[in-house]
């Protein structure tokens, strides 16, 4: 095993802050923002859509206050975070307001820019008011209960397209699920930090395999267990899977144990074949997954996931360009679940891969603040975050190309959704609040500024 490294600044010496790399790279993702926008009017209409510097302003003065905030209150913080996110919910917005021009009666770009202004208002807000993200840590009780709270609500309402994930008053709606796993990311970081002694030692042993104490255990599987029972029961198998992922990878970073992964694919094997054998809703996804084709030769015409796959192969390489596509063939559902159809159709292959490039980075400088930490509970936390959105994104990715069963997600940032963008904008608040800590420069033995040491060879 390599030993850690200690990168040790000469006394005096400050810590580079890296906001000027993250203006210059703010002002790049609003760019291509307002040029993707521009570029679906010129693909439509011959002519750049007239609101075109209106949108570039307000999405600007969105990304500069949230600039501002971060350079005042996390001075530290990674710089590629916020900038990812400006140009993942720009491009959502563009591929939004490109499918409201085939839908007239169905406008929601102007309603999902509302929606950004509210994530980016509580990305603020987390930033400015949450000074350390330890805090977060004496309220693990109240995150539970809270997720608990919410994940219940919808049950009282009607079901929608199968679901009952909604919470619908008047015209507007929200999905409690999207909040609440953030709480449960809260709860889980500060109970297993707060036991990481007794799950080092483990008390029982099957095989070759070792458990923690049940007493140790209990607390923290009978609340995933009770989380993922209401999910089934509102048939939001998505997020039953979403929580199940971060419960396994969250108690293997606290383990350190492989065997956890282990038995959670067994554990999420079994649990994928009762439910898909069982709920008629899950077992009819399941069969248009093993033969998408199945509507067409019995002459009803293609479905979702065949549009999808069509839309796939009509991009090629290169992609048919912003605007020339048919992927609102899919239907109701291509502004929100199967968005990721239409930027592979006009995007391609090299513009699906810079996406995923983009959520690759967002990850990947999560799990990099959390390595960086030294106190348990900020590790666990920025881990837990950050695999909410890789989660997300493999869930969604996997089902819109057929690699798995569609589960009905929202692509973060990207797709229709006021609830998944508002809730992404707070992840990526308190991602910004723990990178910051983790790079804010510590006094050494003698005075100096020294970083958190690091594992060789991290980025």
């Amino acid at each position: 095993m390599t030993a850690p490294r200690t990168d040790a600044l000469p006394p005096g010496a400050d810590v580079p802050k890296r906001r000027g790399v993250e203006l210059s790279l703010l002002v790049c993702a609003v760019l291509i923002s307002v040029y993707g926008y521009a570029a679906v009017g010129l693909a439509r209409s011959g002519a750049v859509p007239p609101d075109a510097a209106r949108y570039g302003a307000g999405l600007g003065l969105l990304a500069l206050v949230a600039h501002l905030a971060v350079r005042f209150r996390a001075p530290y913080a990674d710089p590629l975070l916020l900038p990812i996110a400006v140009l993942l919910n720009g491009l959502g917005l563009v591929l939004i307001y490109r499918l409201d021009l085939e839908t007239p009666d169905d406008r929601a770009a102007a309603t999902q820019l509302v929606w950004s202004t509210l994530g980016v208002a509580l990305f603020i807000v987390v930033v400015l008011l949450l000074r350390d993200h330890r805090t977060l840590q004496g309220y693990a009780s109240a995150c539970v209960a809270a997720a608990l709270a919410l994940m219940t609500l919808p049950i009282f309402f009607p079901a929608v397209n199968g679901a009952r994930i909604w919470i619908r008053a008047g015209g507007l709606s929200f999905q409690p699920g999207e909040f609440a796993k953030i709480l449960l990311a809260v709860f889980f970081a500060a109970y297993l930090a707060a036991n990481l002694d007794a799950l080092a030692h483990p008390g029982r042993r099957f095989r070759r395999l070792r458990f923690p104490s049940w007493r140790v255990l209990g607390p923290v599987v009978a609340i995933w267990l009770l989380s993922v029972g209401v999910l089934v029961l509102e048939r939001d198998l998505g997020t039953s899977l979403l929580f199940f992922g971060l419960f396994v990878i969250m108690l293997y970073v606290a383990t350190g144990r492989t065997g956890w992964v282990a038995v959670g694919l067994v554990l999420a094997s079994a649990g994928a074949f009762l439910v898909g054998s069982l709920e008629p809703h899950v077992h009819g996804r399941v069969q248009d997954w093993l033969d998408p084709f199945a509507s067409i030769r019995a002459g009803e015409g293609p479905g979702q996931l065949a549009q999808s796959l069509f839309a796939f192969a009509a991009g090629g390489t290169s992609g048919t360009g912003l605007g020339l596509g048919h992927s609102v063939l899919i239907g109701f559902a291509a502004k929100s679940d199967f968005i990721l159809a239409t930027a592979g159709e006009e995007l391609g292959f090299a513009g699906l891969t810079a996406l995923f490039i983009l959520y690759a980075l967002l990850v990947g400088r999560g799990y990099r603040a959390g390595l960086r930490l030294r106190d348990p509970f900020g590790r666990l936390l920025a881990t837990g975050l950050a695999s909410i959105v890789a989660l997300q994104v493999f869930v969604i990715a996997g089902g819109v190309t057929g690699l798995i069963p569609l589960t009905g997600m929202a692509m973060p940032f990207l797709a229709q959704g006021g609830s998944s963008v508002v809730t992404n904008w707070v992840i990526v608040a308190l991602l910004i609040r723990v990178s910051d800590s983790a790079r804010a420069p510590r006094p050494g033995p003698a005075g100096a500024a020294t970083l958190t040491p690091v594992k060789e060879g991290a980025a």
